[in-house]
């Protein structure tokens, strides 16, 4: 596939990346989990590697600064034409720039962001690096869904920043827009009312996909990690919600195709 090919339009997420406390320790997780292998870099972004699978990059893994207590958490970074201009459109739409836009060496440019309801995304103008380059086999990101209290505000949100259309599950119990770009779903958003977690907030779920939801779940906690909610059916496959060692949390999912 071309690198052509490989970029995406603005606002589909386009890359995942993890800051936490413990590099090593964190890599040796994900490693035994998704069998990932890795490769130092970007310099800027202090200690900093890419997780790679059959030689192709699929997530990016970094250290924290040891005063930065921040929690540790998957982060998706949405494609941009122009990070400087997406990031005042940003603010201007009620949502905060914390970090950049900044150059990565020679692989883009980008910004840490927050959206009005306070999730955390980045985003991510390509240069040298178009973002993950394999997708759809375990081990890689296959879906991202902000969860929130209720869609409606924040939705628009990422309509007015990032252009997608929304589509809408009409249902009297389950609130969920999907948001879509040239006809086609690029991720979404679920509001969940007072299910969401009082210690994390509205946050972006990463979905990485898996050949065994359930040996997967065992291994995150023989790994260390715990699982949040039990491996079970849902609307694209069976799926279980954990987190690492760290705290991390992620959804392990095998699509149905």
């Amino acid at each position: 596939m071309t690198e052509q090919a490989l970029r995406r339009s603005p606002g589909t997420p386009c890359w995942v990346s993890l800051m936490v406390h413990g590099l090593t320790t964190t890599q040796e997780f994900y490693s035994s989990l998704f069998g990932w292998e890795y490769v130092p870099g970007p310099g800027q972004l202090g200690p900093y590697v890419r997780a790679r699978l059959d030689g192709k990059e699929v997530a990016g893994i970094g250290q924290l600064p040891p005063d930065r207590h921040l929690p540790t958490a998957w982060t998706p970074y949405l494609a941009t034409d122009d990070a400087d201009t997406t990031a005042e459109l940003i603010r201007s739409c009620g949502g905060t720039v914390a970090v950049g836009p900044l150059d990565a060496d020679h692989a883009g440019r980008m910004a840490i962001c927050s959206d009005p309801v306070g999730a955390v995304f980045g985003i991510w103008q390509a240069s040298a690096h178009v973002g993950s380059r394999l997708t759809g086999v375990p081990g890689t990101p296959v879906w991202n869904e902000l969860v929130t209290q209720e869609t409606s505000t924040v939705a628009k949100f990422y309509q007015s920043v990032f252009g997608h259309e929304l589509e809408a599950l009409v249902s009297a119990d389950f609130d969920y827009v999907t948001l879509h770009l040239e006809g086609r779903p690029v991720c979404a958003v679920h509001g969940v009312g007072r299910a969401l977690p009082h210690d994390r907030g509205a946050h972006w779920m990463t979905y990485f996909e898996v050949a065994d939801p359930d040996g997967a779940a065992r291994q995150v906690v023989d790994l260390g990690g715990h699982v949040i909610q039990p491996p079970r059916e849902g609307a694209s496959g069976r799926l279980a919600t954990v987190a690492d060692p760290e705290g991390a949390v992620f959804t392990i999912i095998r699509t149905e195709r």
